[in-house]
């Protein structure tokens, strides 16, 4: 009885609007009842960024039942302004310290030390609401390139996951706003083809604001070669450009898949959402997937699929669902008393991410350090807020810049690096790094303190990150439950290549800061007295933070390949009725960031699925 008393204290804000369909709000007929065994034809574990979008997608057809798992409510609720404003998104990303404050809607991971960081464990954010991670990530929209599109198709063995065939499939998901340039910045202009977007759910746009930082970013990235204005939405990635972002244009808030997706959908009676519920196990009978077991507030419960079982719990949790559920490495199910129901060696495995560390100059334009600590300017910037205006509209950056490197750089390489790159198979047009310009100080990403600064004065940040990492990590489970933690191990710059590179690509962070005319005194951070290759490499180690993109830890492949989790249909191998639907099947993860991957891939398996396939 008291788990049901919460239970429906909980539902009170939940239920605000609970006589109304909209953002921020289920009706009471769309909410799932827990405690009680109920039956549905598919089954989604996780209401994330793709769990959201191929939830809804089956359930346009009204035919169909389907119910949702979320381990978290409505970030509108349990967050607000740090989650719906975009200006907030750095505060609501939680710093790498594991002691670091979070929030509601995040699960709280932390990696395990990491030996090749200066053996620090790091906290890593990710979403736990409906909505997932795009309720709480930087926003960024952009597409990964040609090549890497080509090459899924090559390795899944299935040409569907080519670029000609999903570029479709990106357009479809999205609708786009051009920047207003009547409010924006001097400078910032932009380059796109509205012909890359369709009429989609999710809205794509830029923010209202346009970073002064980054207008000399951007001059820094072309002194050092980028191209700028590049266009970041039809297949190619060399160059520089501001960057777009998954954001409303008319209020400026944030577009997760909760906002876009669940609202074609939101108030029909065939779905059901089970908010604040924990998915436990996969049930079978033999090898096929007969629903999953559920907990509520204490309160434990079967929600049954009549034709299937689809997992969105993201890079961590999917591969630790399926081990719970007898679905992985051999040794470790049997270390953790498991029965093994299917060994699949690759599940866990594969872990691709992404990290980033920069460094930091004093400058001469605005910048978020220079009014995070002065109360009166914060306040200004609020009020501007709620007029559509101000930096509280952008997400503390502005310009991306990607670099393929020329075959002169490669070869500036050691031989080993070179050799090790040439195996690594990447496609042409690939690029190796990633530029940021940051509104901020980028030296570990401890906390929000971290933009303390001595005397509260504008600091900005050139970021790197590498986009074509060697290093790979695994995620395993720490026992039997779903509600003990994934133990994760991202192994980033265990690599010699990646190590090689990042001190190149550091070095490119400062020759592009040498060619701009707006910092003020030497070098903050790391400072001028870090300069060898030994020194730098150890100050990267030392603040390299991660970028919460981790991939491919249930990787789709060819049934040939013995470390493939999922068939190109996301379907697991050696079971039945049972699919994966996240980043965790990316093959490789995509130059860049991936959110408007985790939509593609929704888009297109919820289309495989309806097709019968």
């Amino acid at each position: 009885m008291p788990s049901l008393i919460a239970y429906a204290l909980s539902l009170l804000p939940l239920g605000t609007h609970a006589l109304f369909a909209g953002p921020g709000s289920i009706p009471l007929w769309n909410m799932g009842l827990p405690g009680i065994e109920a039956s549905f034809d598919y089954v989604i574990v996780g209401g994330g960024t793709s769990g959201l979008a191929v939830a809804s997608r089956l359930a346009q057809d009204r035919s169909v039942s389907v119910a949702i798992i979320e381990a978290g409510g409505l970030y509108e609720i349990e967050s607000g302004l740090y989650s719906i404003a975009p200006g907030f998104a750095a505060a609501a990303n939680t710093g790498t310290d594991p002691d670091d404050d979070s929030l509601l809607v995040d699960w709280n991971f932390d990696t395990v030390p990491q030996t090749s960081t200066t053996g620090r464990a790091m906290r890593y954010a990710r979403g736990k609401t409906l909505g997932g991670t795009s309720g709480r990530n930087f926003l960024v929209y952009h597409r990964p390139t040609k090549g890497t599109l080509d090459q899924w198709a090559a390795l899944t063995g299935d040409e569907s996951w080519g670029w000609d065939s999903v570029y479709p499939v990106y357009k479809k998901s999205t609708t786009v706003t051009s920047p207003n340039m009547s409010i924006r910045e001097a400078n910032t202009s932009v380059t796109y083809s509205p012909a890359h977007f369709g009429s989609g759910p999710l809205k794509v746009t830029w923010p209202n604001y346009g970073s002064p930082l980054s207008t000399w970013v951007e001059q820094g990235l072309e002194s050092i070669g980028l191209s700028s204005n590049v266009d970041l939405y039809g297949g190619e990635l060399n160059g520089s450009s501001w960057a777009a972002v998954t954001m409303n244009a008319a209020d400026q808030t944030r577009d997760s898949s909760e906002t876009s997706y669940f609202q074609l959908v939101n108030g029909q009676t065939n779905v059901k959402v089970y908010h604040h519920t924990m998915a436990l196990k996969i049930n079978f009978s033999g090898t096929t997937a007969t629903g999953v077991r559920v907990e509520t507030l204490g309160l434990k419960y079967t929600l049954k699929a009549k034709k299937e079982v689809i997992v969105c719990a993201g890079a961590f949790q999917s591969p630790q669902l399926l081990m719970v559920s007898g679905i992985g490495p051999q040794a470790t199910l049997k270390s953790k008393g498991i029965p093994v129901l299917k060994d699949l060696p690759g599940v866990g495995q594969n872990l691709w991410d992404h990290m980033l560390f920069g460094v930091v100059n004093k400058v001469n334009v605005v910048t978020v350090t220079g009014w995070l600590n002065n109360i009166i300017v914060a306040a200004q910037n609020l009020v501007l807020y709620f007029t559509q205006r101000g930096p509280l509209t952008a997400a503390g950056f502005g310009i991306l810049g990607f670099e393929v490197l020329s075959a002169s750089v490669k070869a500036s390489f050691s031989n080993a690096t070179q050799t090790a790159l040439a195996a690594a198979g990447f496609p042409a047009d690939w690029p190796e790094f990633e530029y940021l310009g940051l509104d901020g100080i980028l030296a570990g990403w401890h906390s929000a303190d971290d933009q303390n600064t001595p005397d509260s004065g504008n600091y900005g940040s050139i970021g790197g990150s590498l986009l074509a990492p060697l290093s790979r990590g695994t995620v395993s489970i720490s026992s039997a439950d779903m509600k003990d933690p994934p133990v994760i191990d991202p192994n980033w710059l265990s690599h010699p290549a990646d190590q090689e590179l990042a001190v190149h690509l550091f070095k490119r962070i400062r020759s592009a800061w040498a060619a701009s005319s707006i910092t003020i005194g030497s070098e903050y951070k790391p400072g001028a007295s870090v300069s060898s290759d030994e020194q730098i490499l150890a100050y990267i180690k030392s603040t390299t933070a991660p970028v919460w993109h981790p991939a491919g830890t249930c990787k789709m492949g060819k049934a040939s390949d013995a470390s493939a989790v999922v068939d190109s249909k996301g379907r697991v191998f050696g079971v039945s009725k049972l699919r994966i639907v996240d980043a965790s099947i990316f093959p490789t993860l995509p130059p860049g960031h991936p959110q408007s991957t985790c939509y593609m891939i929704a888009e297109k398996i919820a289309a495989d699925i309806k097709a019968g396939n």
